[in-house]
């Protein structure tokens, strides 16, 4: 069951939104919305898998309203304008949908952030964390790995691979914010869009990168490194 909401300040096409969710059987409606104002309150108390959002609303434009959600669900932008559409993938809408809107429309974007939806929760549960290890699935296999045996974790092409202190690496097709969102935040530092490192692991640190050996370095990315500064100054003496 996909849990989701509606935004619209035109009635009418609420209506038409909210009737459509209920025809669809694997949607489940939690609150209906004329005033986008209201969705980031509601949403940090009532957290939903997809929020079927108008663009252009008088208050507060629905492109503006997801810029301002923290941890925003997936969206489905609704619009009388065409030229909205491209505006809306820029913050990752799964789908959008041109008014007047046919529920044959509406059924084929509601499958595809079902799809969307239903593999992130499988995803996640294929990482589960323990007080000082968890387990990730890497091929047919659930494997353990101790969160001090592992030195950094890499993303690449079409998956993550996880090196150890110790032992061959071990390779994933979890995605790279998967395994970041179960790490001790105080010993695992992304230090740049591929990678997370173990912050117990940095024994040498050259300028901006981090050294393991002549041939194994990582460099910290400008996005990281105010934050991985504060981590050196407040470690190393100078």
């Amino acid at each position: 069951m996909i849990t989701c909401i509606a935004v619209d300040d035109e009635p009418l096409a609420l209506r038409q939104i909210v009737s459509y969710i209920d025809q669809t059987s694997f949607l489940q409606l939690k609150g209906k919305f004329t005033n986008a104002l209201e969705i980031n309150d509601f949403l940090k108390e009532n957290p939903v898998d997809l929020l079927f959002l108008d663009i252009h609303m008088s208050d507060l434009s629905g492109i503006e309203l997801a810029k301002t959600l923290e941890n925003p669900p997936k969206i489905i932008f609704t619009t009388a304008y065409s030229q909205y559409a491209i505006e809306g993938y820029k913050v990752n809408a799964v789908d959008y949908l041109l008014k007047p809107i046919e529920y044959v429309d509406f059924l084929s974007a509601s499958n595809k952030a079902a799809d969307v939806i239903n593999k992130d929760k499988l995803l996640n549960t294929e990482v589960k964390k323990k007080d000082d290890f968890l387990f990730i699935k890497s091929g047919q296999q659930h494997i353990r790995i101790n969160f001090n045996d592992l030195k950094y974790i890499e993303a690449q092409k079409e998956y993550v691979c996880l090196n150890l202190v110790n032992g061959e690496p071990v390779k994933t097709l979890l995605r790279l914010k998967n395994i970041e969102e179960v790490l001790p935040k105080e010993n695992f530092m992304r230090i740049h869009r591929s990678f997370i490192v173990n912050l117990n692991h940095i024994v040498t640190v050259e300028r901006n990168r981090i050294i393991y050996s002549r041939k194994e370095f990582i460099v910290v990315s400008d996005t990281y490194q105010e934050d991985f500064k504060n981590f050196i100054s407040n470690n190393f003496f100078n």
